[in-house]
């Protein structure tokens, strides 16, 4: 289960719930520089390409195969160039939530676009306030806490600094080549897949982004719509999203 911006693995203790009791086994790890993984704090060290490698070392490390990814935000790009290009044969099958693979030729929207300059011009980013604002219904004070307590200092926010200047915006950007690879082999290669997307996400609104996402798994269902949940959908529907995918799974 991969994280995203600005968030950590907090993100899926909900989502965790049902499948956990359902018997299978969850991985969340936090990418370097979120949750209780290390921080770099040179701004540098952030790239497509070291967040991709360091999930790659945890799959070789753990021996993983025969894995079931859940990607959102961020954690698609990472999880879903895993899936495609990095360790396909470990990956049987995908869920992906208001995430997509970046290429350059996406449209970002205008809430997106504000976000990065917002991003962009506050270092000391207030964690607490995108995560609150990122959701469809206001998180409790001390659940807003746990999403900051990893971030205490300008400087241990390098990684959610980095993350949204990282998006490539043209075909030729940093990272663009590497996403349209991805996308080309997901096609390509399908495999059992499933879509969620929520109802009110600002960042990657629905109606276009989710639906043009849902050509990147053409073996998917039409995709399935989380209603009442924001950008963080795990923290406002996290529960239902669980029980959706233990059924799919089961099935």
């Amino acid at each position: 289960m991969f994280h995203g911006e600005p968030t950590w693995s907090f993100l899926y203790r909900k989502v965790m719930d049902p499948l956990l009791a359902a018997g299978h086994r969850c991985i969340a790890p936090d990418l370097p520089g979120f949750g209780r993984s290390d921080k770099p704090i040179d701004d540098g060290w952030y790239s497509y390409d070291n967040h991709t490698a360091a999930l790659v070392a945890l799959f070789e490390e753990l021996d993983l195969s025969d894995v079931t990814i859940v990607v959102q935000d961020w954690g698609g790009p990472i999880g879903l160039r895993i899936a495609a290009t990095e360790l396909p044969d470990r990956v049987s099958r995908i869920v992906a939530m208001d995430t997509g693979l970046f290429t350059g030729h996406q449209e970002m929207s205008d809430g997106w676009k504000a976000f990065r300059d917002f991003v962009v011009r506050t270092p000391d980013l207030p964690v607490e306030m995108l995560v609150a604002r990122g959701c469809k219904t206001e998180p409790p004070p001390e659940v807003v806490a746990a999403y900051a307590a990893p971030f205490p200092s300008q400087e241990s926010k390098a990684g959610p600094r980095t993350f949204p200047p990282m998006i490539p915006l043209t075909p030729d950007a940093p990272g663009a080549a590497a996403g349209q690879t991805a996308a080309r082999a997901l096609v390509e290669n399908p495999r059992p897949s499933l879509l969620l997307w929520a109802d009110s996400d600002p960042a990657l609104p629905l109606e276009p982004v989710g639906r043009q996402v849902q050509m990147l798994f053409p073996t998917a269902d039409e995709l399935t719509v989380i209603e009442d949940a924001g950008h963080f959908l795990q923290e406002d529907k996290g529960e239902q999203i669980g029980a959706i995918v233990r059924d799919w799974l089961a099935g």
